[in-house]
């Protein structure tokens, strides 16, 4: 077998060392390396795509993290570098071979601490939520296999351990897109990435409510006024406002969510 290519590495890598006191008295310094994506695919020429426009864009062009991709192909067997097989027993479509994936995933992880999730981009995993964003954002990264054709050979997810997560109840056909959608989600929770951190405080799910409603200038469009109270200046108010909206929304739109919240309120409380 012809020994891979290095990995496809997107976005600056330096490291910026900085002497502000304030770094040597707080609980978490500033690491020396940037939160790393690893992706394995058969499609890396399809990163970063919309992750490299906008604010996620502009943070990996600064270093805050960093992409880089596998090409499973370089891992395929014989002179046509095959990546998949048939399914044993029978059936329709081709499955990723299990050596050629576990050659990829090695190398991917290769350095990598065991906090850091592998998963497996997959239509019956668990659910992808903002809990999970949150949770990698916190990691050092997290390497994400994109599945193609029928699936990934089974003993590969039992072998390392790998964690199911989907993007929802459909299926795709392959999970590159919903792997830059994963990235996209965790990304804007790292420091520095938004210009106001704030603003991830008080969105949709922050608080397993979903977000009240936006206004902005023209304060009249088309016979559309923007509600009187966010024009009062009264703070308390909008505050009351805001929240009733996003209760009102939430027990529309998503009951499951608003029960989590009630039950978390209700937690607080004891």
């Amino acid at each position: 077998m012809t020994p891979p290519q290095k990995p496809r590495a997107i976005g600056r890598k330096s490291i910026r060392p900085t002497l502000k006191p304030r770094e040597l008295m707080t609980d978490t310094p500033e690491l020396a390396t940037a939160w790393t994506a690893r992706i394995i695919t058969l499609f890396p020429q399809a990163f970063p795509g919309v992750l490299g426009e906008s604010l996620t864009g502009k943070a990996l062009q600064d270093g805050l993290w960093q992409l880089q991709t596998y090409d499973l192909r370089d891992y395929g067997v014989g002179k046509h570098r095959n990546v998949d097989d048939t399914p044993a027993g029978g059936g329709a479509g081709m499955v990723l071979r299990a050596d050629v994936l576990a050659a990829a995933i090695r190398d991917a992880q290769a350095g990598v601490q065991s906090a850091t999730p592998l998963v497996y981009l997959s239509p019956r995993g668990q659910r992808f939520d903002q809990a999970m964003a949150r949770s990698w954002a916190q990691a050092d990264g997290v390497t994400l296999l994109c599945g193609r054709f029928e699936g990934v050979d089974e003993r590969i997810l039992k072998h390392f351990g790998v964690q199911e997560v989907s993007l929802g109840d459909f299926v795709m056909t392959g999970g590159e897109i919903a792997a830059q959608a994963m990235i996209d989600a965790t990304i804007r929770l790292r420091p520095g990435v938004l210009g106001n951190f704030a603003s991830t405080e008080d969105e949709s799910f922050s608080s397993h409510l979903l977000e009240h409603p936006q206004y902005t200038k023209p304060a009249i469009w088309e016979g559309h006024e923007i509600p009187d109270v966010l024009l009062s200046g009264h703070h308390q108010n909008i505050v009351a406002w805001r929240k009733d909206q996003a209760l009102r929304i939430t027990k529309e739109r998503r009951p499951d969510l608003l029960e989590d919240h009630m039950r978390n309120a209700d937690n607080d409380d004891e």
